[in-house]
């Protein structure tokens, strides 16, 4: 008898575990409420990236100059005043790839013959799931209920001037001054993007640097170049109140200072989406979050049931979903399985410039107390960036004194996201300094000063540079 799964949600916790169930021949039901992709295709990672890439072009203009590219009539100007961000236009595109996007996960799903169901599902019991009036029976389910944006009770997002990152799609006209409120991941990306298509930008910080939870040295680098674009940073400050004026907003800080602007994004992070579905009557356990707790196999405290994505808590990052999803259908199906390993996770900060991270965080090395040196070189000493005219960005390497193992790595710069994927394989099969080394890269390359910066790890020759445990 064919194994059936029931899978509560779209994302790629989602469908990443209907296609693997369906290829190791399970019988396979999949429910979304939203739409298929979830909101990594949707409302997120797919809208905001598009986005972003569309800044990425202006950071190329602002390169122009000494590049030698002027404008028709000769004039020297520091970016290419000619050119408008129709962002009504943007935003076009934007869910036009996402439909796109999310067409071509539905493909997936039906070339895997999953059967797809709208609707809301809400578990009854460990092996029944309802939608609408409709019960389906399942030998185990997997739950990918995603997250949405946290809402503060004194600035509730309208759609119109006071918004949530998934509701800027629906822009008409560029913000003349967009006020970010949280300077985490999302605040952080969408004010270097909405910087770069012209918006006065206000960032708001809770802390005294944004990016509190990234390398300290990078994220005060990407502070720099905010400020250096004319982004105004605030730090140390919560806003107290969000108001719309009708024609703008105010925003009041904790200190009662009022900030005006046209328009407010909030970004104070996210709530799982696990109120409402059964799960408390279901038996499965939560944290003091509203997050499923799952293990390194993503089960859940119910046996049979298994949990995927941003509902969990462990990774806001698509590709921890999918990860998470996989390994759930493994351990149903009796496949290989491998636990997951939240140490050699890469994630990336789509800033410009780029933050990409992968492994232990110098920080964490001081607090377990392992003896590591630091390897870091400048992209700017890098001649494919003297080319294209990129000045700012580094590589830093973490290495083990005695085993020469790659402990982790940080990249900040253009398309930093592309170059950690060496480190990332470094990191997750335990390669050592001279692995990378060793190498071959392409001369020139950006990607040549990752070899260089492991070169210098070499039997860890700078005493100097070595750090120890407190």
């Amino acid at each position: 008898m064919r194994t059936h799964l029931v899978i509560v949600g779209g994302g790629p916790g989602g469908y990443e575990s209907a296609i693997v169930a369906a290829k190791l021949g399970a019988d396979v039901t999949l429910i979304e409420r939203q739409g298929v992709g979830g909101n990594a295709v949707l409302t997120d990672v797919v809208p905001s990236k598009t986005v972003i890439a569309t800044a990425e072009w202006r950071t190329i203009a602002e390169r122009a100059p000494q590049l030698g590219i002027r404008e028709v009539n000769g004039a020297n100007t520091e970016e290419f005043a000619t050119h408008h961000v129709d962002i009504a236009a943007v935003n076009a595109r934007v869910h036009d790839l996402v439909e796109r996007q999310s067409g071509d996960v539905r493909a997936r799903l039906e070339k895997n013959n999953v059967t797809v169901i709208e609707g809301e599902g809400r578990l009854l019991s460990p092996s029944q799931v309802a939608v609408g009036e409709r019960v389906i029976d399942a030998d185990a389910v997997v739950l990918a209920l995603g997250a949405r944006p946290r809402v503060l009770d004194s600035a509730v997002p309208d759609g119109e001037r006071i918004v949530s990152w998934t509701q800027l799609y629906g822009l008409k006209e560029l913000p003349e001054h967009l006020i970010v409120v949280g300077s985490g991941v999302t605040g952080a990306e969408f004010a270097s993007a909405y910087r770069l298509l012209g918006s006065e930008v206000t960032l708001i910080s809770s802390h005294d640097r944004v990016l509190h939870n990234q390398d300290p040295e990078a994220s005060e680098l990407v502070q720099e170049v905010f400020a250096a674009r004319g982004m105004n940073v605030v730090l140390g400050m919560r806003a107290e109140g969000v108001v719309n004026t009708g024609s703008g907003v105010d925003v009041t800080l904790t200190d009662g200072t009022v900030l005006h602007g046209s328009h407010c994004l909030m970004a104070v992070g996210s709530i799982p989406n696990t109120d409402g579905v059964g799960l408390v009557e279901a038996g499965v356990a939560l944290d003091s979050q509203g997050n499923v707790v799952v293990d390194r196999v993503s089960r859940t405290s119910v046996r049979g049931i298994y949990a995927a994505g941003d509902c969990t808590g462990v990774f806001p990052l698509a590709s921890v979903a999918a990860t998470q999803g996989r390994i759930a259908i493994a351990h149903i199906m009796g496949d290989v399985v491998q636990p997951i390993e939240l140490g050699h996770v890469a994630s990336n900060v789509f800033t410009s410039p780029e933050i990409a991270e992968v492994g232990a965080t110098e920080a964490q090395l001081k607090q377990r107390g392992i003896f590591y040196q630091v390897s870091r070189l400048d992209l700017a000493r890098n001649p494919r960036a003297k080319m294209l005219g990129i000045d700012s960005g580094f590589v830093k390497i973490f290495g083990h004194t005695v085993t020469g193992q790659v402990l982790g790595a940080v990249i900040v710069g253009v398309r930093a996201s592309e170059h950690i994927f060496p480190l990332s394989m470094a990191v997750a099969n335990h390669l050592t300094v001279d692995a990378i080394a060793n190498s071959f890269t392409v001369y020139p390359s950006l990607s040549g000063t990752i070899a260089e910066a492991a070169r210098r790890l070499h039997h860890m020759k700078d005493p100097d540079n070595i750090r120890r445990p407190a």
